[in-house]
Order: C-alpha cells, then sequence, then structure tokens
C-alpha cells in the first residue's frame, strides 16, 4: 500500500505494509468494536431507590373501608409521590468483551477502508510555529480541509492548543488512537511518522 504525500511533490510516497493498510472491510466487525468501545465508557453508576429502602410508609395512610378513597397500604407506594421504583435501577457494567485480535483486525479494517477510499491525507509534518488557531486553520485550507481528525506520532503542545477551539478537528497522538475517532471523522490527516508508527502498533512491520 502507498499513500501519496500531499504537497509534497510527484515522487513523494510513504509505503505501508498490506497487513495493516490492505486489509478487507468487515463492517460487523468495525460496528461489533465500535458499540464495546462505546458501552465501555459509560459509567452505569445509576442508582435508584426500591419500595423497600425509601424511608417512612410503616403507618396504613387510611382505614381499608369507609373513606370512599381506593385502597392504600403504604404512603411509600411505587403509584405515590415519593414512593419507591417499581423496576429501581442498579449499578451494572455494560462493558463488552472484545479480544485483542478482534480489536487489532477492526482497526485493520478501519484504516484500510479510510486508505482505499482516500480519507486519509498523509504530510510530511503538522507542526506550526506558534499555537495560533489562525495558523491551522490556514494549514488545513491548504489541505482542502476544514473539519478532520489530525494524527499525529506524539504530543505537540503548540498543534493541540491551536487545535481545541476548532469545531470538528481533532488532535490525537497514535497511542491514544481509538475506534470511535476512527469513525466519527471524514478525513484523517497523518503525518508519515504517525503512519509508520500506527503500521508498527498494527502488526504491520515489525
Amino acid at each position: 500500500m502507498k499513500l501519496q504525500l500531499k504537497n509534497a511533490g510527484a515522487a513523494s510516497e510513504i509505503q505501508l505494509s498490506d497487513a495493516a493498510f490492505g486489509r478487507a472491510y468487515n463492517e460487523s466487525l468495525v460496528h461489533q468494536v465500535v458499540t464495546a468501545y462505546m458501552a465501555a465508557g459509560r459509567a452505569g453508576t445509576k442508582r435508584q431507590k426500591s419500595r423497600a429502602e425509601v424511608r417512612g410508609g410503616g403507618k396504613k395512610p387510611w382505614s381499608q373501608k369507609g373513606t370512599g378513597q381506593a385502597r392504600a397500604g403504604s404512603s411509600r407506594s411505587p403509584i405515590w409521590v415519593g414512593g419507591g421504583r417499581t423496576f429501581a435501577a442498579r449499578p451494572r457494567d455494560f462493558s463488552q468483551k472484545v479480544n485483542r485480535k478482534m480489536y487489532r483486525a477492526a482497526m485493520q479494517s478501519m484504516v484500510s477502508e479510510l486508505a482505499r477510499t482516500d480519507r486519509i491525507i498523509a504530510v510530511e509534518s503538522m507542526e506550526l510555529t506558534a499555537p495560533r488557531t489562525k495558523l491551522l486553520i490556514a494549514r488545513l485550507a491548504e489541505l482542502g480541509l476544514t473539519r478532520a481528525l489530525i494524527l499525529v506520532e506524539a504530543y505537540e503542545e503548540k498543534l493541540f492548543l491551536a487545535a481545541r477551539n476548532v469545531p470538528y478537528v481533532e488532535v490525537m497522538p497514535v497511542a491514544s488512537l481509538d475506534p470511535l475517532s476512527l469513525v466519527k471523522h471524514d478525513k484523517v490527516v497523518a503525518t508519515v511518522g504517525a503512519l509508520k508508527m500506527l503500521d508498527q502498533r498494527l502488526g504491520g512491520t515489525p
């Protein structure tokens, strides 16, 4: 798999392994992994009180007969204001099991599809001379973009500071790349160093 470097001349390209960037797209696997990733991010800490846990309600509100009102045994019945919940929510774990082999295959499938559809834009570098939003917007405009995921080799303070106030633009080092970020952005701007590191992390090159 070869990717042409943007704004770097006709002969400038980067060679990537087919093992990482030439995999067939597996939609069902990608869906499963993305769903599992989103589910793992849920807190699952919701907690409600059942009828047995709310305070009060020990005495029968009124007599069983003779009042003209409906029968009531407790003021903490679920149909009363202040009563307990019928099916009270409990803390739960929403995580789904996804093994390493499935996760890696899904990531390979996603980056391969991005490369195959020309949605990965390879650049030599995305370094900025100053942490200015204006500079980043101008740099993206040179690539014909207004929104994208910028994939870099490591944390770059100027770039991160310049991008944090730009809507639909996210800067992420390769080590923090996740499935949701890949499916959320239509275009990925990746530096040469980031692509080589990603190739290595996905098992393409030793």
